[in-house]
Order: C-alpha cells, then sequence, then structure tokens
C-alpha cells in the first residue's frame, strides 16, 4: 500500500518549508495531501504563494495517515493550541506514526503535551519555548522528524522519504536534484 502524508497548510506558511519537502515525498511515489487548517481551497504563504488545498482539516482530521507534516512559517502563531492539530499530533504518536515539524512548527508539540523528552530542532525564534534544542538541520527523536527553517528543508524532506521509503530511495532523489550534500 502506498505511504500517505498529510501536509497541513496554514495561512502565513513558509513556502520553501511546504513545498521542497512536498516535491520530494512525490518523487518517492508518495501521496501527499494537502489539507488547508482553516478549510479553505487556496492558501496563502508568508511571501504571497498560494497552494491550493486537496480538502480541508476537517475532512481528514479523523483518518490516518503514515505521517503528520507541518511546515513552519509566521502563521504557526496564529494556529498555535489548535484542538484538531494537537489531537491529530497525539493520535498519530500514539499509533506510532510520523510527525514532521519545521521551523516553528515544533511549537505544536509543544501544545500537544508531546514535548517531553524529545531531542528536537527548531528555527532561532522558537527556541526560547522550546527549551535545550540541537542546532544540526535534522533531527529524529522515535518518530519525530524536525528541522530548523527554510534553509534545512531539503535535508528534512530528504529524510522523511528515507523514513517512509527507504534509504536507496531517499538516495536516488538525492542525486536527482544535484543535492550537493551526503544524506546519511
Amino acid at each position: 500500500m502506498k505511504n500517505r502524508v498529510v501536509c497541513l497548510l496554514h495561512p502565513g506558511f513558509e513556502e520553501i518549508e511546504a513545498v521542497t519537502p512536498i516535491d520530494l515525498l512525490s518523487r518517492a511515489g508518495i501521496e501527499v495531501v494537502l489539507a488547508s487548517v482553516d478549510d479553505s481551497k487556496m492558501v496563502q504563504g508568508r511571501s504571497g504563494l498560494e497552494l491550493a488545498s486537496n480538502c480541508g482539516l476537517s475532512d481528514v482530521a479523523s483518518q490516518s495517515f503514515d505521517a503528520v507534516f507541518l511546515p513552519g512559517g509566521p502563521g504557526i502563531q496564529k494556529i498555535r493550541k489548535h484542538d484538531v492539530i494537537c489531537d491529530l499530533f497525539r493520535r498519530h504518536h500514539q499509533e506510532g506514526k510520523w510527525l514532521a515539524c519545521i521551523c516553528a512548527a515544533p511549537l505544536l508539540l509543544l501544545d500537544a503535551g508531546l514535548r517531553d523528552g524529545l531531542s528536537l530542532a527548531c528555527h532561532p525564534s522558537a527556541e526560547p519555548e522550546l527549551g535545550p534544542v540541537e542546532t544540526t538541520p535534522v533531527v529524529v527523536s522515535g518518530q519525530i522528524l524536525t528541522s530548523r527553517g527554510a534553509g534545512t528543508a531539503t535535508e528534512f524532506g530528504l529524510e522523511l522519504v528515507r523514513r517512509l521509503a527507504d534509504d536507496a530511495t531517499a538516495e536516488s532523489i538525492a542525486a536527482s536534484i544535484c543535492w550537493p550534500h551526503p544524506t546519511r
């Protein structure tokens, strides 16, 4: 069965942090569902780029995915403590599914009560609230994948591909996009 990832698009999302992993996951043959957190059809990112959602968060909130992916950006502050997102995070975490958060998005791991005991990476602006964090570009802690920001989106996306597919697929995609860094 094909892996499925839901990407939660929120107004003010960081475009690079959304589009880069979406593209890499798609190249790996992983189905990516774009769900708008406010149930709108078009979601505008921080720099004005609009992405069309496939559905609203309310349409998929009860579904199970292999991973829940939340890009960061300034819009994160407007969705802090979002009940449906926090419930989705908690349920997928309990099911042993992947949670993937980049930039300021790990703040919702805190809101969902999942921060304790995790090693994670985040944007420097989120560090004061999240406490001690790693400074490496991507951190895997259990079934939670976190990353620092827009500049780490490719490495983050490739690591998510590695976790949902395999090493060979991640390596093949890295080579096809001329990714200059080893993915391991």
